[in-house]
């Protein structure tokens, strides 16, 4: 049964009351997934509460957690919520400078970190810009940080009065109003200064409720979590909405067990990135079982019902190769601003390379420049503590969203570029990168590409190769090469890539050609703080980083 109320906490309440002794979420511990019941975890978040509530954290205070995900972090955000406090995750790649501005700009009374890793990064910090700041661990610091034992949670909880924590969410569910501001989330950067999105109870509640009208449910369903919590589309499309919907979830042990994880669960929904497809589809590839019947359904856990993309484009070769082999791989679209789905497609409607129809409730309409602009309960309420960059995105109720698309007859809504993305030339032609880049990558030999060209007079990309597929073609060509670098460089390398570039980019028009190309012997990284961490291009920085290699591509002839 779907639960449907106005805010988040109203809707956990309900499912406990409703479905406490089922089975609800399963995490791996001591290398086996163990099930809690909803019951078990209103316990646990009882608890937290009471140990928040022991750290001075009352109504409207903001509590910063740092984490990857597991157990500890559902538990929190939703005590978080039970205490009446405002919920600010930050995400786990980032460095500690970063994690301690969007704590200061926060005022975050707590943070909540998972481990020795994350403490580490703050510890040349925490003395001068932590100050104030009451910081918890979930794992055991032997290390103290500003001359202090970091307490860990559980010892918080041993200690704390746990009629408080019950006292606390009785209060809560009577005064945390659809208005209340649930969640500050910063969003990546990939223009600037990070940018604090508030989200309320409402706008997180009706986003999670369309969502599931939109994409439909079946009581048997149970997703696999592994994109990150921290992230928007994590926290509605599976967090939320397994709680609304009372099926059963799964958290991965990691990003990088997810195919393992699959074969001991058997999910039946997976929402992730197309990175993540794309992965799955170029590991069966090279395994020479990509057109094996059964194959992809296999390797998914071999209950997979339909698998949704978002976070970045979805290329058309994955669409046509999960539908192709029986697995619905169904794209959506939305950002961190709008709770974050805007449309989605569904089982009974898709159409190939769109994002799928506006949902319920909400409204989509293409500004005279083509920009995608929506309204409705999904909308943030504006930027913490930034009116100028709200004014900029909110006018009259309309969201400026940045992205470039287009409505077809059906409703469908299509996306094609970022609006402050598109590349100008010389010649004065508007280009869209994205788009572009898409077609390159879904040629095996080209696992990245940035394609430049702003003011230039033609465009060029840095193209980072697939090794083991360019090695294998490598031998497959016989082609004499000493070392990695040498093959990077090599006259008939170079003549495959320059075949293979023309190839992907035959269907574009004369000005979208990409003319000239560097190979590097390096991908983008998160570490480097090239690729966000939804694994989105950080142009800018990127650009930066080979700002020689441009140039290099450009003084030539």
């Amino acid at each position: 049964m779907i639960h449907h109320a106005d805010t988040i906490v109203e809707i956990l309440c309900r499912r406990v009351e409703t479905d406490g002794e089922r089975p609800a979420l399963a995490v791996k511990q001591a290398g086996e997934y163990r099930w809690h019941t909803w019951n078990d975890l209103a316990a646990d978040i009882a608890q937290t509460t009471a140990a928040l509530v022991e750290l001075g954290v009352s109504q409207g205070d903001r509590v910063a957690h740092l984490s990857e995900n597991r157990y500890e972090w559902v538990i929190a955000d939703f005590a978080i919520q039970m205490a009446g406090a405002i919920h600010v995750p930050i995400h786990a790649p980032l460095t500690g400078t970063q994690i301690a501005w969007q704590v200061r700009h926060s005022g975050a009374k707590v943070l909540l970190v998972s481990n020795r890793e994350q403490v580490a990064k703050l510890a040349p910090l925490a003395k001068e810009q932590l100050t104030g700041v009451a910081i918890v661990s979930y794992d055991e610091i032997p290390e103290p940080l500003a001359g202090q034992k970091v307490p860990t949670l559980a010892s918080r909880k041993a200690t704390a009065n746990l009629q408080k924590g019950i006292d606390a969410a009785c209060h809560a569910r009577q005064q945390v109003h659809p208005e209340s501001l649930a969640t500050i989330l910063y969003t990546s950067g990939t223009t600037g200064e990070p940018k604090g999105v508030m989200l309320t109870q409402h706008n997180l509640a009706s986003n999670t409720l369309a969502t599931i009208d939109a994409f439909g449910c079946k009581d048997d369903d149970l997703r696999l979590n592994f994109l990150p919590l921290s992230h928007i589309f994590a926290r509605t499309c599976d967090l939320y909405c397994w709680v609304a919907s009372g099926t059963r979830m799964a958290i991965a042990e990691s990003r990088d067990t997810v195919i393992g994880d699959c074969q001991t669960i058997h999910p039946t929904i997976l929402n992730g990135v197309p990175h993540f497809y794309d992965r799955v589809y170029r590991g069966l590839c090279e395994r020479g079982l990509a057109e094996v019947p059964g194959a992809l359904q296999a390797a998914l856990g071999g209950a997979i019902r339909v698998c949704c993309g978002g976070g970045a484009a979805l290329p058309v070769h994955l669409f046509d190769y999960f539908h192709g082999h029986g697995v619905p791989l169904l794209q959506g679209y939305g950002l961190t601003e709008s709770s974050p789905v805007i449309s989605l497609s569904s089982e009974t409607a898709f159409r190939r390379g769109a994002s799928g129809k506006p949902i319920k409730g909400i409204e989509v309409r293409i500004a005279d420049d083509g920009e995608i602009l929506t309204r409705g309960p999904h909308v943030m309420i504006g930027y913490y503590e930034n009116p100028q960059a709200t004014a900029e995105v909110l006018k009259d109720g309309w969201l400026y969203t940045g992205d470039l698309g287009h409505l077809d007859a059906d409703n469908f809504l299509t996306i094609t570029g970022r609006k402050k993305e598109i590349l100008v030339t010389l010649g004065g032609k508007n280009i869209a990168p994205v788009y572009l880049e898409s077609l390159l990558t879904q040629d095996p030999l080209i696992l990245q590409a940035l394609v430049v060209g702003d003011d230039r007079p033609c465009l060029a990309a840095l193209i980072v190769p697939n090794p083991d597929v360019l090695q294998a073609e490598i031998e497959r060509r016989q082609i004499t090469v000493a070392s990695r670098d040498e093959a990077l460089t090599h006259p008939q390398v170079l003549a495959l890539y320059e075949e293979r570039i023309a190839d992907r980019l035959k269907e574009v028009s004369p000005f979208e050609q990409v003319r000239r190309f560097a190979l590097l012997p390096r991908s983008f990284t998160i570490d480097a703080g090239e690729m966000t961490a939804k694994l989105t291009l950080r142009r800018k920085v990127i650009e930066q980083h080979f700002a020689a290699e441009i140039e290099s591509l450009y003084r030539r002839g």
